[in-house]
């Protein structure tokens, strides 16, 4: 691709947080215009009255779907509820590109995806050559893809910090056990009780115990690269913070495996990745360190318990965990730096 060509880009669901931090991040990508912003629900509206934040950017304003002029668009960044993704992406012209941040092409089995998703998939067409979004997994694939699905922001952080070490052999299958939290903004914009300040606030609660979406995700991973059906003990917390996301994973050594081992898997695993650390042996990843950035921590501990360890992993939500994941994606498929327009580094404090 030339270097002055602009890739015109469109936003499904920039009403909300995912499609917000996208667009901010998009906006200072310098072979991206945006060229629509949709959002059914705030159509006609200027960006800025939405997300004040991003007053600053000289973009459209908001329009519904059938409003745009698909010929202009190369490709869209699709942030809309689970569920609804699949019906308008396969509306779009087979020319755009679509990186999705939904969860409607994630799932390889369609009815594993009516059973999580509660319904049947509307475009099983597309639903094949869709490609699996896990941007230091499946590099190769993903830049020759037209349809990426990026994964959840939990199996971001989790599979990141367990793939390399399943793979290689040094951990076992079974008794994964993955104590995951996220800050509010993991819930979506959509008003809901349980998140309001005085719900949320000053407190811990764990939700979706049990019969949490992004599980069937976690283990179509995991079971891909053990080559046999892997089950884990997935239970999410909600924190009172907005954005951060931490997964402590307890996982059983195979053989004479030790933590050092799986440091050292990690470590060789990620040499070449810009995005994933592996922390320093006795430094502890926390969510303050990655907030805002496209970074993703991962440490390793021995565990008091013989022949066990604890790998504990930390992303930004809305960064790593989706819209900068998918901006990453996006630099694949169209054969840029993968860093480009994601080299800010985490804000703190």
């Amino acid at each position: 691709m030339a270097s002055n060509t602009l890739i015109r880009a469109a936003v499904l669901g920039a009403s909300g947080y995912t499609g917000a931090d996208l667009i901010r991040l998009a906006a200072r990508h310098p072979s991206i215009k945006i060229a629509a912003l949709i959002a059914k629900g705030h159509a006609g509206q200027p960006l800025a009255q939405v997300f004040p934040h991003l007053v600053s950017l000289d973009v459209p304003k908001l329009v519904t779907a059938d409003e745009v002029d698909w010929s202009g668009i190369d490709v869209a960044f699709c942030g809309l509820p689970h569920g609804t993704a699949h019906a308008e992406i396969k509306k779009l012209p087979e020319r755009v590109k679509v990186v999705d941040m939904s969860a409607d092409f994630r799932l390889r089995d369609l009815g594993t995806y009516a059973e999580w998703y509660g319904g049947e998939h509307s475009a099983p067409e597309l639903h094949e050559s869709a490609v699996y979004g896990l941007t230091e997994h499946y590099r190769d694939a993903i830049a020759k893809a037209r349809i990426v699905a990026c994964p959840g922001c939990y199996p971001t952080a989790v599979l990141l910090a367990l793939l390399p070490l399943m793979k290689s052999g040094l951990i076992s299958s079974e008794d994964i056990i993955i104590d995951a939290k996220s800050g509010v903004s993991g819930a979506g914009r959509t008003l809901k009780q349980n998140i309001l300040f005085s719900e949320a606030g000053e407190g811990l609660s764990p939700y979706g115990i049990g019969s949490h979406r992004h599980v069937p995700e976690i283990e179509q991973e995991l079971g891909a690269v053990a080559e046999m059906p892997v089950r884990v003990n997935f239970t999410p917390h909600l924190v009172p913070m907005t954005r951060g996301e931490l997964c402590t994973s307890y996982v059983r050594l195979a053989g004479k495996a030790a933590a050092a081992d799986l440091r050292k898997a990690l470590a060789d695993a990620y040499a070449t990745s810009p995005f994933v650390r592996v922390v320093e042996e006795g430094v502890i990843p926390a969510t303050q360190h990655v907030r805002g950035s496209n970074y993703c921590h991962i440490g390793v501990f021995a565990d008091r318990l013989p022949g066990r360890a604890i790998v504990v992993s930390a992303i930004d939500n809305l960064v790593k965990g989706s819209a900068g994941q998918a901006l990453q994606n996006f630099n694949l498929m169209y054969g840029l730096d993968e860093t480009t327009a994601l080299e800010q580094l985490p804000l703190f404090p």
